[in-house]
């Protein structure tokens, strides 16, 4: 059984904390790319030495439908996934992209939601492996499978309607580029805009230039500056729920607990009932 690395109750771990973690360490490189090309030919040029590539695409989501572009996979898909990348109970999971987290935090929202609670972000990623000088491997692990449960319902989670509501009594987070808040600019969904009453806090800023994520004082002051208080239930979504995971990341460093709105933008545009904002004002 792998131990828990990192500071007691973050999210996040170091490079030299995860050089040292047991053997048994279950690491995750999920490396990807908005808009392609996939990043399995990243991984296959060099990788964390026994890390199992994740395709995010195709192992951390559903097809896409009207739940958006990236829809959550089902429990029984990813309790097969996980236990073909060798996850059990109890064993610690390293999660690591190129840098900033915003898509291995996408596996560390899942594990999480689903019932385990051993998991981890490489803060820095890959990028801050290779600037550590620690090895790298092009070698494929060999992987004993593992016999994860998924037990979903253990993050809060939002749906349409809970977004809406959270809007209006709470703190909703969009954390997409300001450009695509405003809806000046939308490259990938069919409408442009933001869900009425949003804030706009891109989740870009949560990492300092090397792609560490800043501290807890920073961070928490970061939110508190939305809005965000102890006393006010906050959410995050962004255009598929890939790097608002990240965000949901984010504010758990900096003491906040927070729900998803897995769907994200491009679950919300799927009815065109539902209400678009434009402009920088939440509306």
């Amino acid at each position: 059984m792998g131990v828990v690395v990192g500071v007691p109750g973050s999210p996040l771990v170091d490079v030299g904390e995860l050089a040292a973690a047991p053997s048994d360490t279950v690491v995750l490189d999920v490396r990807w790319r908005l808009l392609g090309p996939p990043a399995r030919s990243d991984f296959e040029a060099g990788h964390i030495p026994g890390a199992r590539f994740v395709d995010l695409d195709r192992d951390l989501a559903a097809p896409p439908g009207p739940r958006g572009r990236h829809p959550l996979p089902t429990a029984e898909a990813f309790q097969a996934t996980m236990r073909r990348f060798g996850v059990s109970p109890g064993a610690l999971v390293v999660c690591y992209d190129d840098a900033d987290g915003s898509s291995a935090a996408r596996a560390w929202w899942l594990l999480r939601y689903f019932g385990h609670d051993s998991v981890r972000v490489l803060d820095g990623g890959y990028a801050g492996w290779l600037a550590a000088g620690q090895p790298v491997s092009t070698a494929e692990a060999r992987v004993q499978p593992g016999n994860f449960v998924a037990r979903p319902g253990h993050l809060p989670l939002l749906d349409a309607r809970d977004a809406e509501d959270m809007a209006r009594v709470g703190v909703l987070l969009d954390v997409r580029a300001p450009e695509r808040y405003r809806g000046e600019h939308e490259p990938v969904d069919p409408v442009a805009g933001h869900i009425p009453g949003a804030v706009n806090l891109p989740f870009s800023d949560n990492v300092r230039d090397s792609g560490h994520f800043w501290r807890r004082p920073h961070l928490r002051a970061r939110f508190e500056s939305a809005g965000v208080t102890d006393a006010r239930p906050v959410g995050a979504y962004c255009g598929s729920g890939v790097n608002a995971a990240q965000t949901v990341l984010a504010l758990e460093v900096a003491g906040f607990r927070a729900a998803l709105y897995a769907d994200s933008w491009s679950g919300w545009v799927t009815d065109p009932a539902r209400p678009v904002a434009a402009g920088d004002l939440p509306g």
